[in-house]
């Protein structure tokens, strides 16, 4: 009797562990940005089983669609690129035609990572917003507290990000005099700080009277990305959006390291266009990536904890009212608003031969994707696969 108590005592106790085990389990919780440790970066995270699931009927009558503005928008598959579009996180149909490489005949695959051109941009944006929501940074903070050789001492990161800084395009000041630069060296991020710091380069207009599209300032973002975590910018990225996110296919594209392996882009004639002195610098382009891995991205943004309420709606807003139009810029994002009170999100890159189209359908919750390594305007056209989706005055060319 004595052993069956004890063994019946040891049972009850293990039950208690057990029960205690699950109980401290449960009460585990997720840190928001802010609350994360100063040693911490802030990571994208997943979104994934999004509801509802589309119908088989939904998917073959959309894809119909989608695949007839394809064969206009491209004929005789002259894409030369990839192509996706999503509903709910889930592909409704996807394109991958042409070569990644003429010489060597190798095919671009859903896994062959493209040049996203300026799209990298809204990543870029990204990291910084993730740190603005850690309380790591402010929009409205001052770009001298973080850079010490920055010489414009108005510009905050509200305005680097949304392309009221006033700089110059370092593609020029550093094209035209020899004395500002030497051509035949690869320019990189910290040369254009010196560079600005050092050789009385002036603003092209006042800090925040006017919008003027500009890659200086998303080279001047990623040095403040590095500053703030103490780490490369891909090193950066890779930490706060790319593993988290499961980005594979997705990398900042080393100059020195990967010049000889990163799919080549092509004029129109398919004439190769090589590496320049202007291919060191990110933050503003250099981010290689594919339409799936875009998909995971584009998915985590719209996340219910990818920003607090507060910010996310100081993203989407149109900084650039000072005359009277439909297109804006947000905080990384490009926007069309119309009267109607329809809004539409998206940005648009171009680099060398690559082109590239990332548009969210935030409210449809669907994503298009297109990119392209032989130039091609055509990749900007997908805008009018939207009005698939919602209430969107685009031609979509069927009707």
């Amino acid at each position: 009797m004595n052993f069956i108590k004890k063994a019946n005592i040891l049972q009850i106790l293990v039950l208690i562990v057990m029960i205690s085990s699950c109980s401290k389990e449960k009460k585990i919780t997720v840190l928001s940005d802010a609350q994360l440790p100063k040693n911490m970066l802030p990571t994208m995270k997943p979104l994934t089983n999004e509801s509802p699931q589309l119908t088989t009927a939904y998917i073959s009558e959309t894809r119909g669609r989608i695949d007839s503005f394809y064969r206009k928008n491209w004929p005789n598959n002259s894409m030369n690129g990839s192509f996706l579009v999503a509903k709910n996180g889930q592909i409704i149909y996807e394109k991958y035609e042409g070569l990644a490489n003429f010489r060597t005949k190798d095919s671009i695959t859903s896994e062959t990572p493209l040049h996203i051109a300026s799209v990298s941009k809204v990543l870029t944006a990204t990291a910084i917003l993730k740190l603005v929501n850690a309380k790591r940074l402010d929009l409205d903070q001052k770009v001298t507290t973080i850079l010490k050789e920055f010489p414009y001492p108005e510009v905050t990161i509200r305005n680097l990000l949304s392309h009221r800084s006033g700089m110059r395009s370092y593609s020029y000041f550093t094209d035209r005099d020899p004395n500002v630069w030497d051509r035949h060296k690869t320019l990189t991020n910290q040369d254009l700080l010196t560079i600005m710091g050092t050789k009385n380069i002036g603003l092209e207009q006042k800090t925040g009277t006017r919008f003027a599209y500009c890659n200086t300032n998303y080279a001047m973002l990623a040095l403040v990305i590095e500053k703030i975590t103490k780490m490369p910018y891909k090193k950066a990225m890779n930490t706060i959006i790319f593993k988290p996110l499961g980005m594979k296919n997705t990398f900042v594209f080393d100059i020195e390291k990967d010049k000889k392996t990163i799919v080549p882009s092509y004029k129109g004639n398919r004439v190769e266009i090589g590496i320049d002195y202007l291919d060191g610098v990110y933050g503003d382009k250099n981010i290689y990536s594919t339409p799936r891995d875009l998909l995971k991205f584009d998915r985590a943004r719209n996340a219910t904890d990818f920003l607090e309420p507060k910010l996310l709606a100081q993203v989407y807003t149109g900084y650039s009212n000072e005359h009277k139009g439909t297109k804006n810029y947000g905080l990384g994002i490009r926007m069309v608003n119309w009267d109607t009170g329809q809004n539409f999100y998206f940005h648009n890159g171009w680099w060398h031969g690559n082109t590239s189209s990332y548009i969210p359908l935030m409210k449809e919750k669907v994503t298009i994707i297109a990119l392209s390594n032989k130039f091609t305007k055509q990749t900007y056209a997908v805008r009018k696969l939207s009005k698939l989706f919602g209430d969107y005055p685009f031609n979509f060319g069927d009707e």
